[in-house]
């Protein structure tokens, strides 16, 4: 099944690894499903049935005027489950698709989940307000918008470094995977690039996290220069009740790529129920994320 249609007629491209339990993975800006190989077929060899797909506007996906908003973006993820024939699923959101496993829990609800993880997520909420202050300055958004506008390829190039983390010294992934990063985002159009960007960074998932009541895991590098940890996951794990935070040392944004062996093996130890958080657990995490008690902590 390489291609999906929902109810506005855009089609999708869909790939999937394994048999067994579904697991549903879900894209970042600006890539598309290829991005989560490594991570399908290792969820495949620990028998699960792995699902991803490009999103409507990104590699292989049609390219439509509109739908860039979150609520169409969840209802494509009703679709995708339902000619899957995903049952009882685990949703799993790599940075912007976190924001698509919040957004359909609030809208779909949880009754066909298993299980949600966020991955260097931008849940609960990117944007820097006067009751968000752990948030991301206008400016910064304004900025990307601006970069790609002027030369998108040029932006996207210097982009991937600041995605995996690569610098003078610093150089976690080959060049080969820089060259991949931008294959992959030159897939997709401009226009749909441009009103993702607008999107993750403006969309309010704070109400949104109260529909996670499955099992929920959080993974994220404290390096993350994309999507800092401090306004992202461990926010969200104040937030999210019984959610478990995994916090992987001096990691950048792509651990996906950095740190696949060490995501494939939370990945699959947490859905096989590893793990869980308990409700006493849960008090004493919270308890610890909460400035007001103590301030930041890892919970590992």
């Amino acid at each position: 099944m390489p291609y999906v249609t929902t109810s506005d007629n855009t089609r999708l491209y869909v790939k999937e690894w394994g048999a067994g339990p579904p697991v549903i993975l879900l894209h970042g800006w600006p890539l598309n499903a290829d991005s989560w190989d490594d991570i399908g077929v290792g969820l495949a060899e620990a028998g699960f049935h792995a699902i991803a797909y490009d999103r409507r506007g990104f590699g292989r996906s049609d390219q439509p005027v509109g739908g860039y908003d979150y609520d169409t973006l969840a209802d494509d993820l009703a679709t995708v489950m339902e000619k899957t024939e995903s049952k009882n699923a685990a949703l799993v959101g790599f940075s912007m698709g976190g924001g698509e496993v919040a957004r359909y829990l609030a809208k779909h609800g949880s009754a066909n989940v298993s299980h949600a993880v966020l991955i260097s997520s931008v849940v609960p909420y990117m944007l820097k307000t006067d009751d968000n202050p752990k948030g991301t300055d206008q400016s910064v958004f304004d900025g990307m918008l601006a970069g790609i506008r002027k030369d998108r390829g040029d932006f996207m190039q210097s982009f991937a470094k600041t995605f995996t983390g690569t610098g003078f010294i610093s150089k976690p992934v080959s060049q080969a995977v820089l060259d991949t990063f931008f294959t992959w985002a030159m897939q997709a159009g401009l226009s749909p690039t441009l009103a993702c960007a607008r999107a993750f960074a403006a969309t309010d998932f704070r109400a949104d996290t109260a529909a996670f009541t499955m099992p929920t895991l959080i993974l994220h590098g404290t390096s993350d220069q994309v999507v800092p940890i401090d306004g992202s996951a461990r926010e969200a794990a104040r937030l999210i009740r019984h959610a478990r935070l995994v916090e992987y040392d001096g990691a950048p944004h792509a651990t996906l790529a950095t740190h696949k062996d060490e995501v494939i093996r939370d990945l699959v130890d947490f859905l096989r129920g590893e793990g869980e958080v308990s409700e006493e657990q849960d008090i004493r995490r919270a308890a610890a994320l909460d400035p007001m008690l103590g301030g930041l902590q890892p919970i590992i």
